[in-house]
């Protein structure tokens, strides 16, 4: 993908982050990621219903890179079901540790295909799907 391109799609989603913005409702489950060497800090809420993630919602303080890739997390997981959302994470993390993965199911992810080459920025990218693995991982 052209560097202008993935620039243009994690400022768009940085600017106009989808579903930012916690609600009031029991049925989500709510987790804390936070990133102790930066500001990063993201509450995410997800609903899942019959194993698939129906929406996901968002607020905190975070850079360009973890809240463009909150929102791309969320535009990417809503609609599919727990175990496509943990395989998907997982190559999420192995793209961003420099790891064999497959690209095709990334969707949009993909725009961090190269953020190794900034090491402190690894966390700002990954911030967001750890919170969704603790949220698979309570569900187990």
């Amino acid at each position: 993908m052209d560097s202008n391109l993935k620039r243009s799609i994690i400022l768009d989603n940085y600017q106009n982050p989808k579903n930012r913005g916690l609600i009031e409702d029991d049925s989500y489950i709510k987790v804390n990621t936070n990133n102790e060497s930066c500001i990063d800090e993201i509450d995410l809420m997800v609903k899942i219903k019959d194993n698939i993630i129906e929406d996901i919602r968002f607020d905190g303080e975070a850079c360009a890179i973890c809240t463009s890739s909150t929102s791309i997390m969320i535009n990417t997981l809503i609609g599919k079901s727990v175990e496509e959302a943990r395989i998907i994470y997982s190559n999420f993390d192995k793209m961003i540790n420099e790891q064999e993965y497959n690209e095709d199911i990334l969707e949009e992810a993909i725009v961090y295909n190269d953020v190794y080459r900034q090491p402190n920025r690894k966390k700002c990218a990954l911030l967001p799907w750890w919170g969704i693995d603790k949220i698979i991982n309570k569900i187990k």
